[in-house]
């Protein structure tokens, strides 16, 4: 065992190598097996993974994955190194292979992932050229943080919740029908049931695109314990799959090859003899390249390693999952996991050699996401400006605008969950038609369809997301009641655009604002409170809730969403025939601007009342107020808040750190015109926190708030309304109470 703190040993290896502490004695047959790369510059993989080379470089490549992510979670006392443990193997295989467009479900896996965006050198884009380059910058500021993004060079999607890294996989095959995209997946998460449910139903409506691969990394523990899979039997797994409709399941089990006679179901491949190794990495080379050549060929496949959790760092099991402060690079556990696992110097070469060649050069390169998607243009929407003072359904006239986007650009998708149908969205399903595969004209149902409806609000946002931080266009259509339960991975997608090195268009949104037409569904179909959720992620800088006060206002907000990048772009509306308050010319300006008056009177000697609205119904008790307080003498000016985002203050959102920077913000002298009065009252359907920028900023004396308190069974909007207190007799009655 050599360390590395000496000129003598750092003097023959590539610069990349500085820092690196341990190295170890040189391999049996190194000479012989690894006196070159096995993949040849101007190659993307190896040649035959019967080939003795192969194989051999393969585990020289898995153990430099670990080494460097233990020492790398070591330098910080901080990361978590153990689940990625037991998955480089299949990682280093599945590059060797030249299949890099890899993704992962489990953010914990981060520390790994980093490693090989280091070996095949790809970090070098953001400065991180020697392994004491890698060791400053992880889990700091403006450097690798602690689990994965999609801003890293080389890395195709952040990681953070479970559950998620299916979506991006199943979105890179849709756009990307000719390239392999492998998700590796651990059984700490198998308690996630959409996980495989997703992946069951995108094949129902995708049929033909298998060219995605979930490869679960089956290492018996989650965080802090056992997965709750762990007393699987090798047959149930394989049996859990197939029942999710995967036609071929193929499982490697380290037990089958260990020579160290360890206890239990799950086992330490690094604890095997030299040659048990080889044997067992073989057995990954070849199940991998088997599962790939199956999933590209047409059959829904999935791979399985069973593999100790921990195989080869510092300790094993759930033990291994995390490094806490006192687990440093000078304490004995770690030195004694560094020196397992350290390779040849020697080695280190070959390492880079073969990874910065897979798939056609360092991922930063070649991965699709490194790449804007090519889209076709489209042409300006033709919009429906409908008369002031009719009455129009908002949700219908955006849902002509949807058929028209859909039908100008082949792959854009459109994903509910609970149908278009009920949302007055009906013109949708009959231009695009719903993904199925019993084809009835009925249902506008067609296996060729652009709308894909699973009954799960998460594979909903998660396709949707996907394909958009995959650079293609997208929409989620939700009731805003339901929309929580999809919420966390657009939230996630949302940030990740927030950092992202290239332009993609937004992601999109529409929830139907249930809450006030849904009386007689009761409270489970009245939830806003996802409003409160919008409201405070605008303070991110790059996340737009949009209220649209009418069908003219969200044709607006809809043409505003989808001709964005790099933004999360929520639209709040009704599918009820509402009345319209301003003109499409009218309603762009607001949409831009972030608000507009929709009434003002003429006189009033008691002083001006503004009502701050977002919001579509509930205008209608604001104006039935409007007349009794110009009854008593008020002046009342009503302002639509359309895109409040745009009414904070520059100091107020994050808006300089994200990609395709927005600081038009409205300035003081609109911003007085439209809210300056005796009283302002911020007025909402849900709750108030999208009302922040108004109320941070008005300089009225008086203000308040009338907005949701909570849902109850009604026979009508206007007595759900009552229920909450927001009515005009109430508004009347905050005016009336005085200072």
């Amino acid at each position: 065992m050599t360390h590395a703190n000496t000129a003598e040993a750092l003097s023959p290896l590539p610069a990349f190598c500085r820092g690196i502490q341990y190295f170890g004695e040189s391999w049996p047959d190194f000479d012989k097996y690894a006196n070159t790369a096995v993949i040849a510059e101007g190659e993307t993989a190896i040649g035959s993974t019967d080939d003795d080379s192969v194989v051999y470089q393969t585990l020289l490549s898995a153990d430099a994955l670990r080494y460097v992510t233990l020492q790398t979670c070591g330098a910080k006392g901080s990361g978590h190194p153990g689940g990625y443990a037991s998955s480089a193997d299949v990682h280093a295989a599945l590059m060797m292979l030249g299949h890099t467009n890899i993704i992962t479900e489990v953010g914990h896996h981060a520390p790994g992932f980093y490693s090989a965006m280091f070996l095949d050198s790809s970090l070098e884009e953001m400065g991180i050229h020697t392994f004491d380059d890698m060791m400053a910058r992880f889990r700091e500021r403006d450097g690798l943080l602690g689990h994965l993004s999609g801003a890293i060079p080389g890395l195709l999607a952040p990681a953070g919740p479970l559950g998620q890294g299916q979506h991006f996989a199943m979105a890179g095959a849709y756009l990307h029908r000719d390239k392999l995209f492998p998700v590796t997946i651990g059984d700490g998460g198998m308690g996630e049931p959409y996980v495989l449910s997703s992946m069951m139903h995108f094949h129902t409506a995708y049929p033909e695109n298998t060219n995605f691969l979930p490869v679960l990394i089956w290492n018996g523990y989650s965080q802090e314990h056992h997965s709750m899979v762990s007393l699987h039997s090798n047959a149930q797994m394989i049996a859990y799959w197939r029942g999710h409709g995967f036609a071929e399941v193929i499982l490697v089990d380290a037990k089958d090859y260990d020579d160290a006679g360890q206890d239990g179901a799950y086992v330490d491949s690094t604890r095997f003899s030299f040659a048990q190794r080889l044997a067992f990495t073989r057995a990954i080379l070849k199940g991998a390249e088997r599962a790939a050549h199956s999933a590209r060929s047409g059959r829904l496949t999935a791979l399985i390693i069973k593999q100790l959790k921990g195989a080869g760092v510092h300790t094993v099991g759930a033990k291994s999952h995390n490094l806490y402060p006192q687990d440093t690079l000078d304490q004995p556990h770690i030195i004694e996991g560094l020196k397992r696992r350290a390779i040849p110097a020697e080695g280190w070469a070959i390492v880079r050699d073969n990874l910065s060649r897979a798939g056609g050069g360092p991922s930063v390169k070649t991965v699709v996401t490194e790449h804007a998607l090519e889209l076709p243009a489209l042409p300006e929407l033709r919009m429906q400006d409908f008369p002031k003072g009719e009455q129009a359904v908002p949700a219908t006239a955006m849902g002509a605008l949807v058929a028209q986007v859909g039908q100008a650009d082949p792959r854009y998708l459109v994903t509910n969950a609970d149908g278009n149908e009920a949302s007055a969205m009906k013109n949708i399903n009959d231009a695009l038609k719903i993904r199925h595969p019993t084809e009835d004209p009925l249902y506008n149902q067609t296996p060729t369809g652009q709308v894909y409806e699973p009954l799960s609000e998460d594979a909903c946002a998660g396709l949707a997301a996907g394909l958009a931080l995959f650079g293609a266009r997208s929409i989620w259509l939700s009731y805003e009641s339901f929309a929580i339960n999809g919420w966390p991975i657009v939230q996630t997608v949302t940030q990740a655009m927030a950092e992202l090195r290239r332009k993609t268009p937004s992601v999109v949104c529409m929830f139907t604002a249930g809450a006030l037409e849904q009386g007689r569904n009761g409270w489970t179909h009245q939830r806003p409170e996802i409003e409160g959720y919008l409201g405070s992620m605008m303070r991110n800088g790059n996340l737009y809730p949009l209220f649209p006060c009418d069908a003219n206002a969200i044709q607006a907000a809809y043409e505003y969403a989808v001709g964005s990048y790099n933004k999360g772009m929520v639209i709040i509306a009704s599918k009820s025939a509402l009345p319209v308050y301003l003109s499409i010319a009218e309603a762009r300006d607001a949409v831009r601007q972030g608000a507009a008056t929709l009434y003002e009177s003429q006189g009033g000697e008691r002083g001006t009342i503004v009502f701050a609205v977002t919001g579509d119904m509930v205008c209608l008790p604001v104006f039935e107020a409007r007349e009794q307080l110009e009854a008593h003498g008020y002046r009342v000016r009503i302002v639509a808040v359309i895109n409040p985002r745009k009414l904070y203050r520059p100091s107020d959102l994050a808006w300089r750190s994200v990609a395709q920077p927005d600081g038009e913000l409205m300035d003081d002298e609109r911003f007085n015109a439209l809210f300056d009065g005796d009283m302002l009252i911020g007025v909402s359907g849900g709750p108030s926190a999208p009302l922040e920028p108004v109320m941070l900023r008005t300089r009225a004396a008086r203000r308040d708030t009338i907005c949701w308190q909570r849902g109850e069974t009604t026979a009508s909007p206007k007595e759900l309304m009552a229920f909450n207190g927001i009515t005009a007799s109430e508004i009347v009655a905050r005016v009336s109470r005085g200072p």
